[in-house]
């Protein structure tokens, strides 16, 4: 039953992202510099918007159960590959973390279109 683990990691990846946003505003604010405050920030937004992607994925899963799975198997990784190396970036400093980001961001586009492609199967597939 894998819309449930796609409700699970949706909601588990959104509480992670405010969790996550208040410590940038609060803990981080004053230890690295805007710059990086503001990458943090980006890693925060794109996980949340995701997370909510996670979520309707496994609300829509029962209709349109395979095609959905490629889209939110995509936006999991692209979190983790995406928001995952810029908190490591901000976090540890490590530069060289910024050349495996644009990989989540591919996982992110790639979900997109995974999920544009299953609303339009299921629009076929649909009885008129």
């Amino acid at each position: 039953m894998q819309q449930r683990r796609f409700l699970l990691l949706g909601a588990v990846f959104a509480a992670i992202a405010v969790a996550a946003g208040a410590f940038g505003a609060h803990a981080l604010a004053e230890r690295v510099t805007p710059e990086r405050l503001q990458t943090f920030e980006t890693a925060v937004r794109y996980q949340m918007y995701h997370a909510l992607a996670l979520l309707a994925c496994g609300l829509l899963g029962e209709a349109w159960r395979r095609s959905l799975d490629v889209a939110a198997w995509l936006f999991t990784a692209g979190i983790l590959i995406f928001s995952g190396s810029l908190y490591l970036l901000v976090l540890t400093d490590t530069a060289w973390l910024g050349a495996i980001t644009p990989i989540g961001g591919v996982a992110f586009i790639s979900g997109w279109i995974a999920l544009a492609v299953a609303i339009v199967r299921a629009d076929r597939t649909r009885p008129a």
